[in-house]
């Protein structure tokens, strides 16, 4: 009965739950009254009216103490079990707080699967407050500042980023929207660059985002380099021929002496024309779709017509009567590659000749293929040249890049051999792989996926 009156009271208003409650009050109280009457006459009345009062009020008292006692450590799984109002107001709380508990647990889920999704984003999230202090970062925060999110926790920003531009922008010294500073992961061989944010938010809080630019920057220095490097290599041999064409037409110049003009002429125009025909190359590399797997290569051949070249180029480089380079090549592959012929044999080549033209007289250049664990096959070209220092690995491969521009004019380089390589390595499901030790010599070689081997 005490359960279907509670369930009954829920759905009274408040109003009609205290006439309820007036009404038990003065019929406990007229009841008692008309026992006491009957009892002992008016005395009988009023004694019998005092104690309905008395222990309606007692027990009303002893319920209030059990709601209380419970309020101060309300857990909506064991509400107390009362009647009358304070069992209403028992079952008024515990729903409100089963309800708050539920909200606050829908918030907690929210809140992880936000800072999930930002944990997940690329980019650096680090929360500031108004004291420019840590409150919370993302693993791509901590990743590109050598943060740790324990200890850092509560450390100032500029305590961490010493870089005087950060410095400045944090205080908000001039007007820039971004900064751009170096990586903590920054090495010679691979720079980091990172471009960092700030945006306010509520009360003097901050928003800080860093972004890795790395890419994007070299992408821009390439861009530029590649436009510089165009117009200069085309402007020296334009010049040059310019310098003859014009001696030619104003001075009388004896046979032999104008023979040697129109030599250097002749030269300049084949370099050139060497350097557009790699242009063309490129741009039809880049231009044009992979190579399908239906056209098999006899590496065999290839191999050898890439060895009799070389070996003619070292030959006219160091003469046998001088000190002849020692180039060794191992017996060809058992195995073909799937792809195109003519852009397997200008990557093998530009490799294999880059490796005569900069190792010096006297020194050994090895060519060997090989399986790889995975299926793949691998060409090395190692040569006992000067070596490359770490900081030109990361650029080697784009356009016009040289470490030493005067040496590869010298051998007749174009800049783009490496270039050409690495594309074709590229639409052959492969890489160009470069390792060096300065002063002991290199070794540049194209590694293929397995799907590109045959046999």
């Amino acid at each position: 009965m005490s359960g279907a009156a509670d369930v009954i009271s829920s759905f009274l208003n408040a109003k009609q739950f205290m006439l309820i409650r007036a009404f038990i009050f003065v019929s406990a109280q007229i009841l008692c009254g008309a026992c006491g009457w009957l009892w002992q006459g008016w005395p009988g009345a009023i004694a019998g009216v005092a104690a309905a009062s008395l222990a309606l009020l007692l027990a009303d008292a002893l319920r209030a103490r059990r709601f209380i006692h419970w309020l101060q450590e309300p857990d909506p799984a064991t509400s107390p079990a009362l009647r009358g109002a304070w069992g209403e107001a028992a079952y008024r709380v515990t729903r409100a707080l089963r309800a708050e508990r539920e909200g606050a647990r829908d918030s907690a889920r929210r809140l992880d699967d936000f800072l999930a999704a930002i944990q997940a984003s690329p980019d650096g999230v680090i929360l500031l407050d108004a004291q420019a202090r840590i409150e919370w970062s993302n693993d791509a925060a901590n990743q590109h500042f050598g943060l740790d999110p324990h200890r850092d926790r509560l450390q100032h920003i500029g305590n961490l980023v010493r870089e005087p531009a950060f410095a400045d922008y944090l205080a908000g010294r001039g007007q820039a929207r971004e900064v751009t500073l170096i990586g903590r992961q920054n090495t010679p061989a691979r720079p980091v660059r990172l471009s960092v944010q700030l945006h306010p938010y509520g009360a003097g809080q901050r928003l800080m985002l860093s972004r890795d630019i790395t890419v994007l920057a070299q992408a821009d220095a390439m861009r530029r380099d590649f436009v510089a490097n165009v117009s200069h290599e085309l402007r020296t041999p334009l010049t040059v021929l310019a310098g003859f064409v014009e001696t030619l037409q104003s001075l009388p110049l004896a046979e032999p002496e104008r023979a040697r003009y129109l030599d250097l002429m002749a030269a300049h125009s084949a370099r050139m024309r060497a350097l557009i025909d790699g242009l063309l190359t490129l741009s039809r590399l880049e231009g044009s779709p992979p190579p399908d797997d239906d056209e098999q290569v006899d590496l065999g051949a290839l191999m050898a017509q890439c060895e009799a070249e070389a070996r003619g180029l070292s030959a006219l480089l160091y003469p046998p009567e001088d000190r002849p380079q020692r180039l060794r090549f191992a017996a060809p592959p058992d195995f073909a590659l799937a792809g195109s012929a003519d852009e397997l044999r200008s990557a093998i080549a530009n490799l294999i000749h880059n490796a005569v033209r900069y190792t010096p007289a006297g020194g050994a250049i090895d060519v060997a293929w090989q399986r790889l664990p995975d299926g793949g096959a691998r060409l090395s070209v190692t040569d006992t040249g000067c070596g490359i220092a770490p900081e030109h690995l990361p650029r080697i491969g784009e356009r016009f890049y040289r470490i030493d521009r005067a040496r590869a004019r010298e051998s007749g380089g174009t800049g783009l051999g490496l270039a050409i390589a690495k594309h074709v390595a590229q639409r052959h499901d492969g890489e160009l792989q470069v390792s060096s030790t300065l002063g002991q010599g290199s070794c540049f070689a194209l590694a293929f996926a397995a799907r590109r081997v045959r046999g």
